[in-house]
């Protein structure tokens, strides 16, 4: 019984790892589509409601395209613009302060390259 109580002990004590996501929804206030990024890895990806084939809806997912995988391991997030009529959303790097542009082009998210602003010369 002790051993036993010493593997649960074990098992409790040890951290779950599991990705951890942030979500935030377009800016445009006439589309359903939520964004979502790992903020480890940066990658990005979105989904939305739609309707298809006469049924009630469904749920469209977006995989990460183009500049929206996995990136360098840091503490990425999603930062929405307060443009009524954006469908695009910002990640951000917390910790260089590089950001880019996500939005969904076909049938994939993508994002331009990283910038961080700097000093001008």
């Amino acid at each position: 019984m002790k051993r036993l109580i010493g593997i649960i002990s074990v098992l409790m004590a040890t951290p779950v790892w599991a990705a951890s996501f942030e979500f935030v929804p377009a800016p445009q206030n006439d589309l359903n589509r939520v964004y979502r990024v790992d903020r480890v890895t940066g990658e990005v990806g979105a989904c939305q409601y739609g309707q298809k084939d006469g049924s009630y809806g469904v749920t469209l997912c977006y995989s990460a395209g183009e500049g929206a995988g996995p990136s360098e391991p840091s503490d990425y997030g999603l930062v929405a613009s307060r443009h009524e009529h954006e469908a695009g959303v910002f990640r951000v790097d917390y910790r260089t302060g590089a950001m880019s542009i996500c939005y969904v082009f076909e049938d994939h998210v993508v994002c331009t390259p990283s910038e961080k602003a700097g000093k001008q010369p």
